[in-house]
């Protein structure tokens, strides 16, 4: 993966990927709600992705993200909290398992910081609470193969 990021003007900068490209506008939108947003992304791809290949659909999906930054720089996620709020035609413990499955295993965003920031997540399926402030089963990654599916990040 390449990624290159060229100044345009005043706090404005071009972000050009192997497939495409967009804007970062600081301070309107910083680096770092840009990093929270792409790893919040990574997981919801996943929970549309997960859903589908087991043949389940997943509607009104919303990931929210609260993160507590360290108060030194260079200021690094010390907690994020992640509200998973969905509904599907499936069980409350397939439903469970898809977020799990996505922060355990396939999120690579935030697989690639949760050795450094305590992660815990939310679950409500079909308007109910079903898991409150999980935290991660552990802080080095999980071995568990659940196969491949198709999501937007890699």
């Amino acid at each position: 993966m390449k990624v290159t990021v060229s100044h345009q003007e005043d706090m404005k900068f071009e972000a050009q990927t192997q497939n495409g490209s967009f804007v970062i506008d600081c301070p309107v939108i910083s680096p770092i709600e840009y990093f929270l947003s792409g790893l919040i992304a990574c997981s919801a791809s996943d929970m549309i992705a997960l859903p589908k290949n087991q043949g389940h659909t997943v509607t009104n999906l919303a990931v929210e993200g609260d993160v507590i930054r360290a108060e030194d720089h260079p200021r690094k996620f010390v907690k994020l909290h992640l509200t998973y709020t969905f509904d599907s035609d499936a069980d409350d413990i397939k439903a469970a398992r898809w977020v799990m499955a996505s922060v355990e295993t396939y999120c690579s965003t935030i697989n690639t910081i949760r050795d450094t920031t305590e992660i815990s997540y939310t679950i409500i399926h079909n308007g109910t609470t079903i898991r409150e402030n999980e935290k991660m089963i552990s802080g080095g990654g999980s071995k568990i193969d659940l196969g491949e599916i198709d999501a937007c990040c890699s």
